[in-house]
């Protein structure tokens, strides 16, 4: 990787200087730098260099095998001693150096691949559904040449992989690796949510994710959430499926160095962020055990012993929106299982989940879901 040159980065070698300070040195002799030729010398004086033209990089060690890499875009003063060489970047370049004592030729070294490459290569995404499921629920299995995400969101599901049967609670996640055949199921008395998303890899590692219940930390559940409503949006933009790429991709990379870390080692999370996360959490829990009732941003608050305002600004900081639509969402979430169920008339829902009318119920489910009541309806019946 290049590094900036500046005082603070380059005190180990040397010092930066002004252009003003080379232009008065004495003896200061131009070099042509040739791409490809990377000759290593050693400073036997202090010695001032500088790129007259076009881009160069200066690579400098204290032992001569280990290198820095600068982007040589201001002058510099090297300290006697230190190891050097110059290498033009991106075309020529032409250097100017003055120094009391010749440097000494050391000989070649072979040109360093200065250009920051990603660790892991998400080709692409094949499916990235939201799946509401019927109590008892069972998915047979299936083994396929992806890799599968799956988050449970509502309620819980058990993954059975290699005759191992693990039960994941809401916030929990598990991945699938390519070929490795799985099943789901819900208990019969529960109506589990769920997120599934299948990808390609192209590089990179994902074992240490693999064959484990993991427990999504809270900026992993927002960047989830980040991607649901991308993909959400009434009309998709050039520029969405590449924003779920970029969210998947943080978020696997983030679980991945929590899963490099030894436990012993780890930082301790600090007492505010644990602190903003339990407040979060008892507030979700707060308002799905609660969503068949009057449900207002101040109710919640007093349950969890913060004011309406503070917890407004955690919802937006960790989950970007309001109490109030997270709310509207789960009550909508919620009607969906409803009308599942088969119980009640859209009346009755409408009332259940404490809506004024059954029409403010149907217009914002058709606000969320693109569908009416009765159209979702038929769908899963």
């Amino acid at each position: 990787m290049i590094k900036n040159l500046n005082q603070m980065t380059f005190q180990e070698y040397g010092n930066v200087v002004s252009e003003r300070a080379l232009s008065t040195s004495e003896n200061v002799t131009p070099m042509h730098l040739i791409q490809g030729d990377v000759t290593v010398c050693k400073a036997m004086s202090d010695m001032w260099v500088n790129c007259s033209s076009g881009m160069s990089i200066l690579h400098v060690s204290r032992d001569g095998e280990n290198f820095e890499h600068f982007y040589l875009d201001k002058p510099a003063l090297l300290k006697k001693g230190i190891f050097y060489a110059l290498d033009p970047f991106k075309g020529n370049a032409t250097i100017q150096f003055s120094a009391n004592s010749e440097p000494k030729t050391l000989g070649k070294r072979p040109s360093d691949n200065l250009r920051v490459d990603p660790t892991l290569r998400i080709e692409g995404f094949y499916t990235f559904f939201y799946q509401e499921r019927e109590p008892g629920f069972l998915f047979s299995g299936e083994a396929h040449p992806m890799y599968e995400l799956t988050y449970v969101d509502q309620g819980s599901l058990h993954s059975v992989v290699d005759g191992k049967d693990t039960l994941l609670q809401k916030g929990d996640m598990v991945l699938y690796g390519p070929g490795q055949w799985h099943m789901q199921y819900a208990d019969i008395d529960v109506a589990p949510r769920f997120v599934t998303l299948t990808f390609d890899l192209s590089g990179g590692n994902l074992k240490p994710l693999l064959d484990r219940k993991l427990s999504a930390p809270q900026h992993t559940v927002t960047l989830l959430h980040r991607m649901l409503r991308e993909q959400e949006q009434e009309v998709a933009d050039a520029f969405s499926a590449d924003v779920i790429l970029s969210h998947l991709k943080l978020m696997l990379l983030l679980l991945l160095r929590d899963a490099a870390q030894p436990k012993q080692n780890k930082l301790q999370t600090s007492n505010a962020i644990h602190s903003e996360n339990e407040i979060i959490r008892q507030s979700q829990q707060y308002i799905t055990a609660h969503i068949r009732e009057k449900l207002t941003v101040p109710l919640v608050a007093r349950q969890v012993d913060v004011s309406p305002s503070y917890l407004t600004a955690l919802f937006h900081k960790n989950l970007q929106i309001s109490p109030g639509e997270y709310i509207r969402r789960i009550k909508l979430q919620e009607s969906k299982q409803m009308i599942r169920e088969n119980n009640l008339n859209f009346t009755e829902i409408a009332a259940a989940l404490q809506y004024s009318t059954v029409h403010h119920f149907s217009r914002q489910f058709k606000d969320k879901f693109g569908i009416t009541p009765t159209e979702y309806a038929k769908s899963v019946r």
